[in-house]
């Protein structure tokens, strides 16, 4: 039963339910005036539309919002989910709904363009809608783009004059070769110099070197050259010979795997609370034709899997893909398999292929971040802190606190087999360290490797003295452990202090990398993936209290190795006997002073127990 309290025009909107099919299909949400507010796609219609409305306490926030601004719905029925697919990516162009997620304009990306005229040009442009051609890119470094140019030029001389050249303006009225004909960068097809289709034949070497065809251009030029070579004309063969070397060269320089992998796409994504950055490599033939990076801004907290199921169709389109594999990072239900292979890699080439596209889509997050800093950087900072204050509310939600957990304390042990055994803890406030209050602990009261005892020893001490002095308590206590330290803090925190702090406990797995997150007794455990900003900032307190106190414990171990028969003597500690040494370079040199000697150097009382124990 749907909730009419969702909704003021519910009932219009429920008559319509009942008319949707259970097939593939395309549906539109519309506002009260008539506008296209968000397109989806759905293997089964009616069970996804329904869903809208039938767990609407489930959603989010925002799609709570988008549900509000319905005023009616229409859907279209489709046959395959493939066309699902495409449908979807064709309506969102279109319509540019507020509530879909949607690639940042991108003109500031350029591309190659070969134009659509009988003596076609290669372009640098920035907007398909200037140029009429076929488009290659896009190209994020122009350094990249000059580079194959200045190869392609090379190999493959071309027009670069805006005349509308056709084959009966030549043949009417001739042009005078201009100065590229003279210096060997165009073969003047202009003034009849060159057929119009050798010309074609030109473009179209041009056309797979952008496609990443070389060992297609390759061939081409290497029968070329043989064939010139049987009809001697062999200055000729020797320049296409430094051709083809030329393009292994540069093939050489962009294939960064086996060439096995022949023609496939890599995709990667990153994302925080309200931006996903993607990234989409185009490889043939185990070269990196181009690697594209952009920015999504979200709009109903989508997941990194939808955010990818819309984009993917549009990057595909837009880039004129022909691969029909993709490397993802994980599999996307709603791609069909008959519209792209997916290969999720776990070893090999294409996961070095993933790891490198992750990298890329890194990179773009770092940059565009920075940027918004720059412009505005008080903005930047509200949202810095919207965001922390967003995933404190997470973590009291998840672990059921009274308090938002503003100063969370986290507590670890480290020793080396009971021996120079200390403990350090880490403050973290508003999810961020607060190395003032950054604590250090001898243990006082352990003998030997006990990890519970020590633990129990500083969790007391810390808390104890905090409750002496009257000072606010954390409104989370974490500890570097499981079921079995959280027992012992409780132990200490409830039983012996009398205290309310809430406890939780981060457990490692056999890689000692965190696993978990246990709250609650008896411990129950909130599930994270690796990519949750609640997980990053945990493992994060976690990494921070470990290095915190194995510092510390180096420290200490270091000053507390330094040993000699000097340091036997009672009374005398280790400054002490290294100024002895560095006056008298070794302790038989120490046995050899006079009581005199010994005073003008440590003092008469000093002196004198060194002395008096040698003597001795």
């Amino acid at each position: 039963m749907i909730d009419k309290s969702i909704n003021k025009n519910i009932d219009r909107i429920a008559l319509r339910l009942k008319t949707i099919p259970e097939t593939p299909g395309v549906y539109q949400y519309l506002d009260e005036t008539g506008k296209v507010i968000y397109v989806g796609k759905a293997r089964n219609l009616q069970r996804r539309v329904y869903s809208y409305f039938n767990r609407y306490d489930d959603h989010t926030s925002k799609i709570k919002m988008l549900v509000r601004h319905i005023y009616d719905l229409r859907f279209t029925v489709v046959a395959t989910e493939v066309d699902a697919l495409l449908l979807e990516n064709n309506l969102i162009k279109q319509y540019k709904p507020r509530y879909n997620s949607m690639l940042k304009d991108d003109k500031s990306y350029p591309y190659f363009c070969l134009t659509a005229e009988e003596f076609p040009r290669l372009l640098f442009t920035r907007n398909h809608e200037k140029v009429k051609g076929q488009f290659y890119g896009p190209y994020p470094k122009q350094m990249v783009m000059k580079e194959l140019e200045e190869i392609i030029r090379s190999l493959f001389p071309y027009r670069t004059c805006s005349m509308p050249l056709t084959q009966r303006s030549i043949e009417q009225k001739p042009q005078r070769p201009c100065m590229k004909h003279q210096i060997g960068l165009c073969k003047a097809p202009c003034a009849g110099l060159q057929s119009r289709e050798d010309y074609l034949h030109d473009i179209d070497g041009i056309r797979r070197i952008l496609k990443g065809e070389f060992n297609e251009a390759v061939a081409q030029l290497e029968k070329q050259m043989f064939s010139l070579a049987q009809e001697l004309r062999f200055e000729e063969a020797d320049l296409m010979k430094r051709k083809v070397v030329k393009l292994k060269e540069y093939q050489s320089k962009s294939t960064i795997v086996n060439t096995n992998v022949k023609d496939v796409d890599v995709y990667s994504i990153v994302s925080d609370d309200n931006y996903a950055y993607i990234n989409m490599m185009r490889i043939k033939n185990g070269s990196i034709i181009y690697s594209y990076s952009n920015e999504i801004k979200k709009q109903l907290e989508e997941s990194d899997m939808e955010i990818l199921s819309t984009i993917i169709p549009t990057l595909h389109e837009r880039t004129r893909s022909t691969a029909k594999e993709a490397i993802l990072p994980f599999r996307i239900e709603e791609l069909p398999e008959d519209y792209l292979q997916q290969t999720i890699p776990t070893k090999g080439d294409r996961l070095k292929l993933l790891d490198l596209s992750l990298l890329n889509a890194q990179a773009c997050q770092k940059q565009r971040t920075h940027q918004r800093a720059l412009v505005d950087p008080e903005e930047h900072q509200k949202e810095t802190s919207r965001k922390e204050r967003q995933l404190l509310e997470r973590i009291q939600k998840e672990l059921h606190l009274k308090e938002l957990p503003v100063n969370i304390e986290c507590f670890d042990n480290s020793n080396i087999q009971g021996a120079f055994p200390v403990a350090g803890m880490v403050r973290f406030t508003n999810g961020k360290p607060n190395r003032t209050e950054y604590r250090k602990f001898n243990i006082k009261t352990v003998e030997g490797p006990d990890d519970y005892a020590s633990m129990a020893e500083v969790i007391y001490r810390r808390y104890k003295r905090l409750s002496e002095e009257g000072k606010p308590l954390p409104q989370l206590l974490v500890v570097d452990g499981g079921e079995g330290q959280m027992e012992v803090a409780r132990k200490v925190i409830q039983e012996q202090l009398k205290l309310d702090i809430p406890i939780a406990g981060l457990a490692k797995d056999d890689r000692h990398h965190t696993s978990e997150l246990l709250y609650g007794f008896p411990p129950q455990v909130v599930g994270l993936k690796p990519t949750d900003p609640l997980f990053h900032l945990m493992e994060r307190i976690q990494d921070e209290v470990h290095r915190f106190a194995i510092t510390y414990h180096r420290d200490k171990r270091s000053k507390g190795t330094f040993r000699t028969q000097l340091t036997d003597i009672p009374g005398i500690g280790e400054k002490t006997a290294k100024e002895l040494l560095l006056k008298f370079g070794s302790v038989k040199g120490v046995k050899l002073q006079t009581l005199d000697e010994l005073t003008k150097s440590i003092g008469a009382s000093k002196a004198k127990l060194v002395f008096d124990f040698f003597k001795e």
